[in-house]
């Protein structure tokens, strides 16, 4: 799986409508797992919203991206302030698999492999609909999961929102 990795962090294209994208996290697996599982954690770096860990079950995120940010951000035009959309789990096999629907773009998948004291996290984003949902969730991805990173490691956060606005620019750039 580790032939997959950008050195430069971005995501790729698998396929005409699947985005793969993968980060390195301080393990152990467990660890990793809870920043995708448990609500608490996971509004740090993405959304908030408990989780019932079975198979079929539907369960809200909650995003509040404006509170990712330490300092004050800019939030693009058109971008609300507060987001929500229900998932259902379709995919599950604790701790290394977790996979759910995501309303208006097909679903997305977070493999974990434990790796040298490490954890490689790959999240696949199957069924993108067109181009411009596929560069939002490009630099969505990859701002959440520079986030998540931070966050495992003890750092400061980047800003949000600016980081947002320079990778969909550059995905756009960067991708057919």
């Amino acid at each position: 799986m580790s032939d997959v990795m950008t050195k430069d962090g971005y995501g790729r294209l698998t396929g005409p409508t699947t985005l793969q994208i993968q980060r390195r996290l301080p393990g152990p697996i467990e660890r990793v797992w809870g920043y995708l599982t448990d609500g608490e954690l996971r509004r740090h770096w993405l959304a908030a919203g408990e989780m019932e860990l079975k198979l079929g079950a539907s369960f809200e995120l909650v995003w509040r991206n404006d509170e990712l940010s330490e300092a004050p951000d800019s939030r693009p035009d058109g971008m609300p302030v507060e987001n929500r959309m229900t998932c259902e789990i379709t995919q599950l096999d604790p701790p290394r698999l977790l996979g759910f629907t995501w309303r208006g773009s097909g679903d997305v998948v977070f493999e974990l492999e434990p790796m040298h004291g490490e954890v490689l996290l790959t999240v696949t984003h199957h069924k993108l609909p067109d181009r411009p949902t596929l560069l939002k969730v490009a630099a969505g991805w990859h701002t959440h999961l520079d986030l998540l990173v931070a966050q495992a490691r003890g750092e400061k956060p980047g800003a949000f929102w600016s980081t947002w606005s320079r990778l969909h620019e550059a995905y756009g750039e960067r991708l057919p």
